[in-house]
């Protein structure tokens, strides 16, 4: 399932050239693969207590305009590929007025204990969502 949220671009967002500063782009991504996971029942403080952490290892993003002051943007998650160690989201910034995409990217998260070891396999809870996912939307796009 896609999760999809809009982001007001406040001045905080920008930078010396009054467009979005790269680094903005970035915080939203987290927002939407951390609401995406909310969204499928799982808060990451609780799937911390369970000793599963989700860092990422892996961020490919491809900056194709720029977004300025005030645009309203739409940022759009979903799993592009799942394999038995990580999971790929891919995620789109778009502006709502015009449609036009600010940034695609490919994300890749692994699972790790609170302690920092890599689990090689991806805990259970996890896997079964991911898998699922795949199945209901094999291309999200």
């Amino acid at each position: 399932m896609k999760h999809i949220f809009e982001q007001k671009v406040f001045y905080s967002d920008t930078d010396a050239y009054g467009v979005v500063w790269h680094g903005s782009y970035l915080r939203w991504l987290e927002m939407g693969r951390v609401d995406w996971c909310e969204m499928q029942g799982y808060n990451l403080i609780e799937l911390e207590a369970q000793d599963i952490v989700l860092p990422v290892v892996n961020l490919n993003v491809k900056y194709k305009s720029s977004a300025k002051l005030n645009d309203i943007l739409i940022i759009e998650t979903w799993i592009e590929k799942f394999n038995s160690l990580s999971v790929t989201f891919k995620q789109v910034i778009k502006s709502k007025e015009t449609g036009k995409t600010f940034i695609e990217a490919e994300v890749d998260v692994v699972a790790i204990t609170n302690d920092g070891k890599l689990y090689r396999r991806m805990p259970e809870i996890l896997a079964d969502i991911f898998k699922k996912e795949l199945e209901l939307c094999p291309a999200s796009v």
